[in-house]
């Protein structure tokens, strides 16, 4: 059953309230909430919120919601620690330094991180916009039972279980975050109403490990995930193959009412925290490719969350501005704004990038290579293990 209101054409929804930016792990912690703050100043300067594409604050988020992803006694934890950070925290909730400390105020402002992203998910099925952003969000490691990997509450779960109780049969949800989907794909393995794709920097070298193309969901559902697990150094070219080999026949074949990604951007070849070579250019690509989907399979349906990005001033707010131009079908400006610029100076004491574009990465030929082929065999798995389970025939592979 497709969404109920009438549909908006050519409204896109960006999620923002002040208050997101509390989500603060510590100064010197990478998950830096400036970054998200200079994403909203950029996408404001740029001109992108005209003709339909607009801000829109949190809705009503309660903890009746919050329970259907989260266990009660780590949800008590989170409450316990937000009133008190210094209180003892049992280390199995995975809340402490140095990945995801405990910080005062964190459960309201990670509740209202999933209000925003349950917001864009309303906003969208119910027809009030064709798209909806929200970059705050994109808290993907959160296990129903923990923390994990800078992530509280996993939000695109939260959002994902509001579009199935709200009549959504099919959600495809896709993650090129450069971090394997984790929570996503735990919560939904079994449910074979949800098809999750993660492309990512193996598990290998690259927390948190997990997320092999032989992991396909699980024993209830077995084809509801797929994984294409990728070599440091990858670069834009050889990953977008990988996006177009599996991505593209698999969500067509799944043939999903809306369309979820999470658009992590630390795939970029200057990340400080993973491997991989993409570019801000090749982030672009990747939109028009999930843009597309949305419009030939979901009616336009498409929902953004931000995610990981640890560039906070070069990389992030570029990325994602982009990934909301796109989604408001305008074009972004060639150059930062000056007056962006002169903002983003004087929050980090970084000079930021004049240019919307990169440079391409340049990496050995034989790193190159080594990519190439690492991709080739994790796409030859999901093409032999996930593919056929989707009715979609795969050629025998000759020579």
């Amino acid at each position: 059953m497709a969404g109920q209101g009438s549909r908006a054409a050519g409204r896109v929804a960006l999620l923002w309230d002040d208050r997101l930016a509390a989500y603060d792990l510590g100064g010197d912690h990478p998950l830096a909430p400036i970054r998200v703050e200079l994403t909203i100043a950029l996408i404001r300067a740029s001109g992108l919120l005209r003709n339909g594409a607009v801000e829109v604050a949190p809705g009503a988020f309660d903890e009746d919601e919050l329970l259907r992803v989260h266990r009660p006694d780590f949800v008590d934890t989170v409450k316990r620690l937000s009133a008190d950070a210094t209180a003892r925290c049992d280390d199995v909730f995975g809340l402490g330094p140095p990945d995801t400390p405990a910080f005062t105020g964190m459960h309201p402002t990670s509740m209202l991180i999933c209000a925003a992203s349950k917001e864009a998910a309303r906003q969208v099925w119910e027809g009030e916009a064709d798209h909806a952003f929200n970059p705050a969000g994109g808290l993907h490691h959160a296990m129903p039972d923990r923390a994990a990997g800078f992530c509280i509450y996993n939000d695109p779960a939260v959002a994902i279980d509001w579009l199935l109780e709200h009549g959504a049969q099919r959600v495809a949800y896709v993650d090129v975050d450069v971090h394997h989907g984790d929570g996503v794909e735990v919560a939904f393995a079994d449910d074979p109403r949800v098809l999750t794709i993660s492309l990512h920097e193996s598990g290998r070298y690259l927390f948190p490990g997990t997320g092999n193309a032989t992991d396909i969901g699980g024993a209830g559902a077995p084809g509801s995930a797929a994984n294409v697990p990728l070599h440091p150094g990858t670069t834009g070219d050889v990953w977008l193959d990988a996006f177009d080999a599996v991505v593209d026949p698999l969500v067509r074949a799944f043939q999903p009412d809306i369309l979820v990604t999470q658009l992590g951007c630390d795939t970029h070849a200057t990340d400080p925290l993973a491997h991989l070579s993409l570019t801000v250019d090749d982030d672009a690509a990747i939109y028009r490719r999930l843009h597309t989907l949305a419009h030939d399979l979901c009616e336009g349906r498409w929902v953004a969350f931000g995610g990981g990005g640890y560039q906070v001033v070069d990389v992030v707010p570029r990325a994602w501005t982009l990934a909301f131009a796109e989604m408001a079908g305008v074009g972004a400006p060639i150059d930062t704004p000056m007056d962006w610029q002169e903002l983003a100076h004087a929050r980090t004491g970084q000079t930021p990038p004049r240019s919307f574009s990169d440079d391409p990465a340049r990496i050995s030929p034989e790193l190159h290579e080594q990519a190439r082929r690492a991709a080739a065999e994790s796409i030859e798995a999901v093409r032999r293990l996930v593919l056929p389970r989707h009715g979609v025939p795969v050629p025998p592979v000759h020579g």
